[in-house]
């Protein structure tokens, strides 16, 4: 078993990596991991967004573990949240949520669902044929059981506390004598876990943008256990606020920025217009999809040679929800639930502005949204004042006015081809509404 080392992270100084970490950190499944952007295709717009997703991964190690000390959990549950840190994202594809959508309609699962299987060695974001090649790295699950935990125990944390099992097959810790509990869930998926609290100073540092700095320490301080829940002292509002607008500013400034939108899902389409099963899409890393669309030829290889060399569609109209009347609201609710008829309405679009089938995007960001991010919506957090319990909602106008606040501009987004903005942001109405 190795000894602990320690580490200089870009946001969080030095880390300490345990045994446990260091051993997960050799499988093929977190290495892997070393080759997928974190923010997807936003280093088209911000060029500094070249962070990799293992880095991430080590920063929310390394804050459930400051969570669980803060709480004073016992070492047992230290090493467990520290090890949900360290895998909840083992399932992501290429591009990480660049793809989400699609895997989630064709497979109907979604990233962390892919998580927890590959936690509990059920399925493998590895190639067979690579992981051959080093026959004697063990997997995940190996590696948790010789440290005396058990795999569906970590695998339960990743969807938190309203999440699902695998079939009911994983570790619930929600049933009524597990409640003591339920905070090992809330440090790795709630409205304020260690992965909202990496991903938002990280994505600003490598960004550029100072949306996402939020006063960690101070979160730390005011963390308390009650009855066996994560709270926070109410001394800790600002700094919870502060979490709240950094999650808001920072997706509608930089996750849904129109021109990172525009690229993801040139992606998107790319992949959704080819005939490869996406399960074998989902194993690749970011430079294994693009050389593959440059094989695919065709329309494949157009999209893989724009995102290399940034040549990207443009928006050509977009309508906000106050925009839009009852009937319309329901022709796009069909669109975004039968990606059939949403492709049939980009063909006829592309086809009546004299351009190419794929060279025409309808975006309606919403319900991607709803599966990349669940928690984009959840403020109501328990806060202890004086011994008293209360509810974030109730003290803070700021929380219940961010549950309204929309993420993105747009309710429906047109990408076309830039020579053809015009036409097209003419004959969208007719064939959209």
């Amino acid at each position: 078993m190795p000894e602990s080392k320690t580490i200089t992270d870009t946001v969080h100084g030095t880390i300490r990596l345990d045994p446990l970490v260091l051993d997960l950190l050799e499988t093929l499944e977190l290495q892997r991991l070393n080759s997928i952007r974190q923010l997807g295709l936003t280093y088209l717009v911000f060029p500094g967004a070249n962070h990799s997703r293992i880095e991430h991964c080590l920063g929310v190690s390394h804050v459930a573990g400051r969570m669980a000390d803060a709480l004073g959990l016992p070492t047992e549950d230290r090493a467990l949240v520290m090890a949900g840190g360290l895998l909840h994202d083992v399932g992501h594809g290429p591009f990480s949520h660049t793809l989400e959508h699609v895997l989630s309609s064709e497979l109907a699962v979604d990233h962390m669902h892919l998580t927890q299987r590959i936690i509990t060695g059920e399925d493998d974001n590895v190639a067979p044929e690579e992981r051959k090649a080093f026959p004697r790295v063990p997997g995940i699950s190996e590696v948790l059981d010789e440290h005396g935990i058990k795999p569906s125990r970590v695998a339960a944390l990743i969807r938190g506390l309203s999440g699902e099992g695998l079939q009911g097959r994983l570790h619930d810790f929600s049933r009524p004598k597990r409640t003591e509990r339920k905070v090992l869930y809330q440090i790795i998926h709630s409205a304020i876990d260690a992965d909202q609290v990496d991903y938002l100073i990280r994505d600003a540092h490598y960004t550029g943008v100072a949306l996402g700095v939020i006063d960690v320490n101070r979160l730390m301080q005011t963390l308390v256990l009650r009855d066996g829940e994560m709270a926070v002292d109410r001394k800790g509002l600002p700094a919870l606020e502060g979490i709240l607008v950094a999650r808001g500013l920072m997706y509608s400034s930089v996750y849904f920025h129109k021109t990172v939108r525009i690229a993801e899902q040139m992606v998107a389409r790319a992949v959704e217009r080819s005939d490869a099963p996406i399960a074998s899409i989902q194993k690749m890393v970011d430079h294994e999809l693009l050389g593959w669309l440059v094989a695919q030829g065709g329309f494949q290889r157009e999209v893989a040679l724009r995102i290399k060399y940034r040549k990207l569609l443009k928006r050509a109209v977009a309508w906000a929800a106050d925009d839009l009347d009852a009937g319309q609201r329901d022709a796009l609710r069909r669109l975004s639930k039968h990606r059939a008829e949403r492709r049939q309405a980009e063909d006829a679009l592309a086809r009546r502005a004299g351009l190419e089938p794929g060279h025409v995007i309808v975006d309606i960001p919403l319900p991607e949204l709803l599966v990349s991010e669940p928690r984009i919506a959840q403020t109501d957090i328990t806060i202890v004042d004086d011994g008293e319990v209360s509810r974030l909602s109730r003290l803070s106008p700021l929380a219940r006015a961010l549950q309204l606040r929309a993420v993105s501009d747009w309710a429906v987004m047109v990408a076309c081809d830039p020579a053809a903005r015009a036409k097209v942001a003419k004959l969208a109405p007719k064939v959209l509404f």
